[in-house]
């Protein structure tokens, strides 16, 4: 059989598995093993096996993700999480849909230390959802929140997701972070926006809360003053030129441990999870980027890249339909499988194409600008039917809230996200604007 049309069956198969919810890593792995022993025979296959993990692994880029890993695990575990709610609510609270704004801002704080969505998610639905409870949120405004609030820890700088796509397009991570610093707080102020429309239209739904006192107000700022040092110091240092990504994510995994030992916060055997979850969560995301290298070994040998970039950019289809045509296969995927496999996965298939278009921009600026663009995208998947990752862990807090209510309270931030990623491609300076000034 011809090279090529092995790769289609190749396609074809990692598709099939991939619906029936095999793990990703494992798909990929499988099908690139299968592929290149059919292709040029299995001697081939273990001979590149012999070396290709440690040349995956010992990309001295990826130390930095186990790094902001840990220091994202160790921060859930100080109570971070909490001092940020309490803050936000303190200030927002007091009006309609206030708590449901301070949830909003206190995900956007937590994704500035954490770096995953999930992990935003699942924190701040513990730390935040009881509020909405005792001030009678429905169920819909409360669990969409969350979940929607969640999606802000993928983008706002440091970000998992962030670095894997940094990597595999080679462009400079600390350049990467200044992309989509604006970007993610443009979805902060949209997501609050989207609180009060709905607060306004439904009043019911989203109650006023309770003034608190100056004391108080002043007592819960001072509170994330932690927090503040350790972004200032984290973000700030990498943009400042005076330590790299890693190391940033080194005094930050050492701020954190300071802190919450200080603070009597973190305890030996909350250290001890911390870790083992960092273990497990690199664990996995490494094995996805070993399955990822041998499914383009495949594909490149039978050419199906090369060939979807070249029926692409010969379809006589204009840069921004091909651009909203690879928006829409990814908000696809969104539906079959998690935001960091999806990037994994997809992003070596579609950059090439991107790659050979023309939208006006220098090499390096089209990674930045599209790079935001499919992150952004990417995020609609945390909360897109029938998967919604981030529905289902928000689900499992609130048991007595429908999986329906919760996806019907996530679709004004979905239509908020769409504006967003069409003023994304419509004005690339949102993205760009930042690295410009660092440059």
């Amino acid at each position: 059989m011809d090279s090529f049309l092995i790769g289609l069956v190749g396609l074809g198969g990692l598709l099939a598995l991939i619906a029936i919810r095999v793990p990703i890593a494992y798909t990929m792995i499988l099908i690139g093993i299968a592929g290149v022993s059919w292709q040029s025979g299995p001697w081939i296959v273990l001979n590149q096996l012999k070396d290709l993990a440690y040349a995956q692994f010992s990309n001295y880029d990826l130390s930095v993700l186990p790094m902001f890993i840990l220091m994202g695990g160790l921060a859930s575990r100080c109570g971070l999480s909490k001092d940020l709610f309490r803050a936000a609510n303190a200030w927002l609270g007091r009006f309609r849909g206030g708590v449901a704004m301070a949830a909003i801002a206190a995900c956007a704080g937590f994704g500035a230390v954490c770096g995953s969505s999930t992990a935003t998610a699942s924190t701040m639905g513990q730390v935040a959802l009881p509020e909405l409870r005792r001030y009678k949120y429905s169920g819909a405004l409360a669990t969409g929140t969350i979940a929607a609030g969640g999606t802000l820890g993928i983008l706002i700088p440091p970000s998992v997701v962030l670095i894997v796509y940094a990597i595999i397009v080679e462009v400079n991570i600390v350049t990467m972070f200044a992309a989509a610093l604006i970007p993610g707080l443009l979805a902060t102020i949209m997501f609050i926006g989207v609180v009060a429309l709905y607060s306004y239209f439904v009043p019911n739904a989203g109650p006023a809360g309770e003034a608190v006192s100056g004391q108080e107000l002043v007592s819960a700022t001072i509170a994330t003053i932690p927090v503040l040092v350790i972004f200032g110091v984290v973000i700030g240092g990498i943009y400042a030129g005076i330590y790299n990504p890693t190391a940033a994510a080194a005094i930050g995994v050492a701020l954190v441990v300071a802190y919450g030992i200080v603070g009597r916060r973190l305890t030996m055997a909350g250290m001890r999870d911390g870790l083992l979850e960092t273990a497990r969560t690199s664990g996995m995301i490494f094995l996805i980027l070993l399955g990822a290298e041998l499914l383009k070994i495949f594909m490149s040998r039978a050419g199906v890249p090369q060939a979807a970039a070249e029926m692409l950019q010969t379809s006589g289809l204009s840069p921004m339909a091909i651009m909203a045509l690879i928006i829409i296969i990814f908000l696809v995927l969104g539906c079959l499988m998690d935001s960091l496999s999806m990037v994994i996965l997809a992003i070596p298939f579609f950059w090439p194409v991107v790659a050979g278009l023309d939208f006006g921009l220098s090499p390096d600026e089209t990674k930045l600008w599209f790079g935001i663009i499919i992150l952004v995208v990417v995020e609609l998947g945390l909360i897109t039917p029938p998967v919604g990752l981030n529905v289902f862990i928000i689900n499992s807090i609130a048991r007595d809230v429908s999986m329906r209510e919760t996806f019907k309270g996530v679709m004004p931030f979905f239509g908020s996200e769409m504006v967003r990623v069409a003023l994304l491609v419509m004005f690339p300076a949102i993205s760009l604007l930042l690295p410009r000034l660092l440059q």
